[in-house]
C-alpha cells in the first residue's frame, strides 16, 4: 500500500502561496499539512486562521491540521470551520487529551496526537485505540528544515508494536527531515503517512519529489 503524503505549506513561498496550493492540487499529494504554531508551546509563530481560510478555499486536498499550541481545544470550531479532515494536537500540550480527542470527534473531525522527540511511545497505551493516528515529530517542533533525529525510525517501529499488538488502527505519521533517503526507512519501520516540506519545496521539480515520495 502505498503512503500518503502531505506536503506542508510551511515550507512554501508565502509571496506565491496560490501558486505553490495549485502546484499541490495538480500532484499525487493525498493532503495538505497545515502547522499552526504560537509562540509559546514552540519557540515560533507560523500563521493564524485569516491565513488558513484562504488556505482551505484554494486547496481541493483533506487538511491535516497541526496545532502546535497550548490549549489546542479551544480552536475545535475554526479548525473545523475550515472543512479539515484532521486536527491534530499535542500529547504535551493536552493534560486532558481524551477530552479532547472527544471533543475533536463530536465536532465531526479525525482526532490525532502528536508526540515530540522526547516523549515516549509507551504514554500513547491508554488512548491508542482512541486516535485516528499519531504523528511522530522526527524532528523538535518549531522549525522547518531540521536535521531528521535517528532514534525516529526506532520510535515509529515501537509505535507499530503498540498499534499491532492493540488491534487499533491508528495511523502512523511522520514529520520532519522528510526525504525520500529517511522517508523509505519511515516506511519500512511501519509508517503511514509521510509529511514533507523542504524536500518538496525546495526540490527542483516538486511535482516529481511528491511523486517519487508516492512511490517508494
Amino acid at each position: 500500500m502505498k503512503p500518503i503524503i502531505a506536503p506542508s505549506i510551511l515550507s512554501a513561498n508565502f509571496a506565491y502561496l496560490a501558486r505553490d496550493i495549485e502546484m499541490i492540487n495538480q500532484s499525487e499529494a493525498d493532503w495538505l499539512h497545515l502547522d499552526v504554531m504560537d509562540g509559546v508551546f514552540v519557540p515560533n509563530i507560523s500563521f493564524g486562521f485569516p491565513v488558513l481560510k484562504y488556505v482551505a478555499e484554494l486547496t481541493n486536498k483533506p487538511l491535516d491540521v497541526h496545532l502546535m499550541i497550548v490549549n489546542p481545544e479551544k480552536f475545535i470550531p475554526e479548525v473545523k470551520a475550515l472543512g479539515a479532515k484532521v486536527m491534530n494536537v499535542h500529547f504535551e500540550a493536552c493534560p486532558h487529551l481524551h477530552r479532547v480527542i472527544q471533543q475533536i470527534r463530536e465536532a465531526g473531525m479525525q482526532p490525532a496526537v502528536t508526540i515530540n522527540p522526547a516523549t515516549p511511545v509507551s504514554f500513547l497505551k491508554d488512548i491508542i485505540d482512541d486516535v485516528y493516528m499519531v504523528l511522530v515529530m522526527s524532528v523538535n517542533p518549531g522549525f522547518g528544515g531540521q536535521k531528521f533525529i535517528e532514534h525516529s525510525v526506532e520510535k515509529v517501529k515501537e509505535l507499530r508494536a503498540l498499534i499491532d499488538q492493540r488491534g487499533s488502527k491508528a495511523l502512523i505519521e511522520v514529520d520532519g527531515g522528510v526525504n525520500k533517503e529517511t522517508g523509505a526507512r519511515l516506511i519500512a519501520a511501519g509508517a503511514d503517512v509521510l509529511v514533507a516540506g523542504n524536500a518538496i519545496f525546495a526540490a527542483e521539480n516538486p511535482v516529481v519529489m511528491i511523486q517519487d515520495l508516492k512511490n517508494m
